[in-house]
């Protein structure tokens, strides 16, 4: 199970607010939240309004260094920067520089000599003031963009969608829509639309590729501004809230709030960078080089938070449940303006899903980034370590929530005979649940008895299977048999009549007793009996093949709506997920692979839609196998995480783009584009 999923699925449903309300409610809250003088109200929750941790002195000492060491070489040259005479723009006092070598670059370079010098441009920026979201808006309205951009990209017919940018045909080719997308009403921060890009005229110089690439770039800093944002309200909101503070004792404090002024602190580093990257030259050179180096030094305080989310859960059920004053103090504040309508849990898994979300931003630049240059490098060095982190949380969460629940069920259960030790480090639950077992011969005079099947209960793990009964008191499971995951078999049968329909052979090549068992089950539904063989045999072929499979084209979904696992075999998907799809029953349920990670799992089909354009799905395909023969090139190790697509057990691994297929795929798109 995801550690979204653990989250989200136990604090219960996400509000329900449209990003769009999100964003129309952002502006008219930004003016009444942060331009109204609202410190009487404010005095009415117990607090009084903190400055801003960046206006601390922490900030304003590291930021004066920062700013002195632009001046310094030995700084710009761990940037990459040159200080030579030829490569500094006129027209400032202190110079800004800009990285060399780059034509594209050398020719921004004259455009900015032409005009305000770009130290006062760059000045004028003000990321965070001008940042009208919190990053919970920020992530529902930019995963909406993300679907609406595939959308528009299947409106377009295939001849145009690698047409030139700006041809009269009045129809946009992807990149055009892409930023129009973003650009619409309710939209987020463009670089594009900085008053000192407009004035350094460099829209009307460099090639389209380039202005995507620094809106990428941009909106990761964006983005980062606006997690920061809500992490102050976070902190001064309700972390040093006397009233709040007052209704808990030191324990439920750090329960609660873990150690989340260190992920401010890293965020506050983090942000301070970025702006300094941009304050050099509004043409941004890179900021995966930054992204790389704060992960490595600063991130892995999510990791200690992540994890300790697990108890931050339980204990704000158990403190909302039995602290009154608590539960008034807590509604009081989530009901204040400032918060937007937002939870206070929604604010907790920030860190999670930031550093989640900001994987997802560095591949998006290393999709765009050109190949074997210095950008996809910093970005793929990046990408792997953002990766480490995130696999880190996930498997910190998924072994204390394992070990809880092996325990939990070991209490249940009692051997018949043979005891079979259940808990153990390298074993989880899989699938549990109750499947109908037949019993006696199939004469017609049984299959007329109501009983031709008895209840049991399987408990599938990992690397062994429990056939159990449960007991007459209901809270006990008496095991009747065992058997490794790798010796069972599944077999389909076909419907013949009510009796026998949703029903399936499980074959126990060597059951406890050392001996081949056959059982013949029957489930509730067409969708659980699919469900149950694949669980149970995970290498059976699957109606729909794998990414990592050799086939020209395969059927793909997107996520329009966020859904939380409820059991083991289901995957927790987002909005704008894209997966490829593997299996589906007549009763709403999908298998689908995600295309970033690999996740494989079952999710209802009412919370996708169907991808129909094959150049859309060719185009999806092409750029997984780009961040997986991008991070294989790299040469750096990647920790339990799976770059791009699952490479799965029963095919081959995919190395580069030399496989017949993909080229294929490529030259049947080009062709019709």
């Amino acid at each position: 199970m995801s550690v979204t999923a653990l989250f989200r699925g136990k604090w219960g449903p996400k509000s329900q607010e449209t990003p769009e309300k999100h964003a129309a409610a952002a502006a008219a809250v930004v003016q009444q939240s942060y331009e109204v003088d609202d410190d009487e109200d404010d005095s009415k929750f117990g607090f009084s309004r903190e400055p801003i941790r960046r206006n601390s002195r922490f900030y304003r000492s590291v930021r004066k260094k920062r700013l002195v060491s632009s001046e310094n070489s030995e700084s710009s040259t761990r940037l990459g920067l040159d200080h030579s005479p030829q490569n500094r723009v006129a027209g400032s006092s202190s110079d800004a520089i800009l990285p060399q070598k780059s034509p594209l670059l050398l020719g921004a370079r004259r455009l900015l000599s032409n005009g305000d010098g770009p130290q006062t441009i760059c000045h004028s920026l003000n990321i965070v003031k001008n940042t009208a979201f919190l990053y919970q808006e920020y992530r529902d309205t930019s995963k909406q963009q993300e679907i609406e951009q595939r959308r528009q990209r299947e409106s377009l017919s295939p001849g145009v969608m690698a047409g030139p940018v700006g041809t009269g045909s009045g129809v946009m080719s992807p990149p055009v829509l892409q930023l129009q997308l973003r650009n619409s009403a309710c939209s987020l921060s463009l670089w594009q639309n900085l008053e000192a890009v407009q004035a350094s005229g460099l829209l009307t110089q460099l090639p389209q590729k380039e202005i995507i690439m620094q809106e990428a770039m941009f909106e990761l800093v964006t983005s980062e501004a606006s997690y920061y944002k809500s992490l102050e309200i976070l902190e001064t909101h309700f972390l040093h809230n006397p009233v709040l503070v007052n209704t808990l004792c030191q324990s439920d404090m750090h329960f609660l709030f873990s150690n989340i002024e260190e992920v401010m602190k890293a965020s506050e580093r983090f942000l301070m960078d970025l702006e300094h990257q941009i304050e050099k030259s509004i043409l941004i050179s890179d900021v995966c080089d930054i992204v790389y180096q704060h992960a490595v030094e600063h991130f892995s305080v999510f990791i200690k938070y992540v994890i300790n989310q697990v108890y931050q859960e339980k204990n704000y059920r158990r403190i909302l449940e039995g602290n009154q004053a608590f539960r008034e103090a807590m509604a009081a504040l989530e009901n204040h303006p400032r918060v937007r309508g937002l939870s206070f849990t929604s604010f907790l898994i920030l860190p999670f899903q930031r550093i989640t979300r900001l994987k997802l931003l560095v591949q998006n630049i290393l999709k765009k980034a050109e190949e074997n240059s210095e950008r996809e490098a910093n970005a793929i060095k990046a990408h792997q370590q953002l990766g480490q982190i995130v696999e880190e949380c996930n498997e910190g969460v998924r072994k204390m929530s394992r070990t809880e629940e092996l325990i939990s069920i070991e209490k249940t259960l009692e051997f018949k005979s043979k005891s079979v030790p259940v808990i153990s480090h390298s074993r989880w639950l899989l699938k549990k649940g109750a499947v109908q077992l037949m019993a006696g011969p199939k004469s017609t005079r049984t299959m007329r008895s109501r009983k031709l099947y008895q209840p049991v209960y399987l408990f599938l793990f990992n690397n062994l299977l429990l056939v159990t009964k449960r007991s007459s008191s209901g809270d006990k499971f008496q095991v009747l048999d065992s058997c490794t995951r790798a010796m069972l078999r599944t077999e389909d049968l076909e419907d013949q009549g009510q009796l026998l329909a949703n029903v399936f052979n499980l074959k126990l090549l060597e059951n406890q007793e050392e001996r081949p068992v056959n059982y013949m089950l029957k489930t509730s539904s067409m969708s659980d009996k699919l469900r149950w063989m694949c669980a149970l045999t995970p290498n059976r072929r699957t109606r729909f093949m794998s990414t990592s499979a050799q086939q020209p084209d395969s059927l793909q979904v997107q996520c329009i709506q966020s859904y939380s696992s409820q059991e083991p075999d289901e995957l927790s998907v987002e909005m704008a997920d894209v997966l490829n799809l593997l299996e589906r029953t007549d009763n709403g349920w999908m298998m689908g692979e995600r295309l970033h990670d690999g996740e494989r799992g079952w999710f209802p089909s009412r919370v996708v839609e169907e991808i129909q354009s094959k150049e859309v799905r060719a185009q999806n395909l092409r750029e997984a196998f780009r961040i997986q023969q991008a991070q294989e090139s790299g040469g750096g190790s990647q920790t339990g995480a799976r770059i791009g697509l699952r490479v799965g057990r029963r095919t081959p691994k995919v190395s580069n783009f030399s496989n017949p297929w993909i080229e294929q795929m490529g030259e049947s798109s080009e062709q019709k584009q």
